[in-house]
């Protein structure tokens, strides 16, 4: 986890965040979660829209699930990063078993459902603040430090 100094001065103002999640209640609360922080707020059904999105806007950051209709998260991932490499990507999802692909994949980070608001917030602020060279250097597999919160049981 990055050190709280370590985001000093990073502004949340007008940074355009795209939220791709097929469930309403999910998209919701993650959305008003990330504008109570000063972030605005591009939500996305599924994958397909998401792109659409971002052929449309300048993004700061994705969140995507993967477990979408039309085009899933995997899918969205790789067509966005082909297109937008330094875009980073946070994937937040309820499926099991995703940390070696996401790894692999060079993902930003991995949050898995349920997710803790304070932790998705933190991890939202230090993707964000990282250099375009940490995340081509992720994409291109070399070794980063990665941030990765499992699900936590009831």
């Amino acid at each position: 986890m990055v050190a709280a100094n370590a985001l000093e001065g990073v502004t949340t103002v007008n940074q355009r965040v795209l939220l791709a999640d097929d469930d309403p209640g999910v998209r919701g609360s993650l959305a008003a979660a990330l504008r109570s922080e000063g972030y605005v707020v591009l939500p996305a059904k599924d994958g397909q829209e998401a792109l659409d999105i971002v052929a449309a806007f300048e993004v700061d950051l994705v969140m995507l699930d993967l477990n979408m209709p039309v085009k899933n998260g995997w899918d969205t991932f790789e067509q966005l990063t082909t297109q937008h490499p330094l875009t980073p990507v946070i994937i937040i999802t309820a499926r099991p078993n995703q940390l070696f692909t996401a790894l692999c994949a060079g993902v930003g980070a991995l949050l898995e459902k349920p997710l803790d608001m304070k932790v998705l917030l933190q991890t939202v602020k230090a993707v964000m603040a990282e250099s375009a060279e940490l995340r081509l250097a992720r994409i291109a597999g070399r070794k980063t430090d990665f941030r990765y919160l499992a699900a936590t049981g009831n």
